[in-house]
């Protein structure tokens, strides 16, 4: 039986295009092709996995002294039968194997390196779900953590639409003229905010997201969308 092109197969395992008819029915017989069609999908997966990383370090020298060994280690000898079938399949097996294994081991390797540099997870000192208030729809509302470095991470959806902008405050429940302004959250949804040095979380606990206008005033407008309390 003729193999699929090792090309044609990359492109499908990449999901770059589809099967045809003939393809399908060539796979569902095929061991062989199947098998090599599999493997190089689980090496693309591994890569999909990583594709939001930045900034990775370099791998160390040994994968590529691993890579290279992969590529061009020699077949093994015929012994028995079931060999005499393997090397019977067209050359095109004989690279895509070790292609696909010096693929998976860079993929392993350098997401082990991200994870052995990458730094230790945020900790959170505080936290607070936010509600919307009863002018404001209902499936609006959003999350709040405090992080250890005395950042605020604000996370918010369905905010009604403003021609102003949003802003994010700490209020004392007990004296709700005492506020600090954060920052806004201009057109994104979160944001990391820092929150000003000596302020006391156990006082200022109470998280507000406001509608404000833009008229130059510093001060709260009045129209708060979202509320939520600080708890450790």
């Amino acid at each position: 039986m003729q193999h699929l092109d090792p090309d044609r197969l990359v492109l499908l395992a990449l999901s770059e295009e589809h099967e045809d008819a003939i393809e399908s029915e060539h796979l569902a017989h095929c061991t062989g092709c199947r098998l090599d069609l599999d493997s190089l999908r689980t090496v693309a997966e591994l890569g999909a996995e990583g594709h939001e990383l930045r900034d990775l370090p370099p791998p160390p020298e040994q994968v590529w002294h691993a890579i290279e060994a992969a590529i061009t280690r020699p077949a093994p000898p015929v012994t028995d039968l079931a060999d005499r079938r393997a090397r019977a399949r067209p050359r095109r097996s004989r690279w895509i194997a070790p292609l696909i294994t010096a693929a998976a081991a860079a993929v392993l390797a350098v997401a082990g390196t991200v994870a052995i540099d990458r730094a230790p997870a945020e900790q959170v000192t505080a936290r607070a779900t936010l509600a919307p208030l009863p002018t404001v729809p209902a499936d609006a509302g959003g999350k709040v953590s405090v992080l250890s470095d005395r950042m605020l991470r604000i996370d918010v959806r369905n905010l009604p639409l403003t021609t102003g902008f949003h802003e994010v405050w700490l209020i004392d429940p007990d004296d709700p003229t005492r506020m600090i302004a954060l920052g806004n959250l201009a057109d994104r949804p979160d944001v990391v905010l820092p929150v000003p040095a000596g302020t006391d979380l156990n006082r200022y606990r109470l998280v507000d997201v406001s509608d404000e206008p833009h008229d130059g005033d510093a001060t709260h407008s009045g129209r708060s969308l979202l509320r939520g309390t600080l708890t450790k």
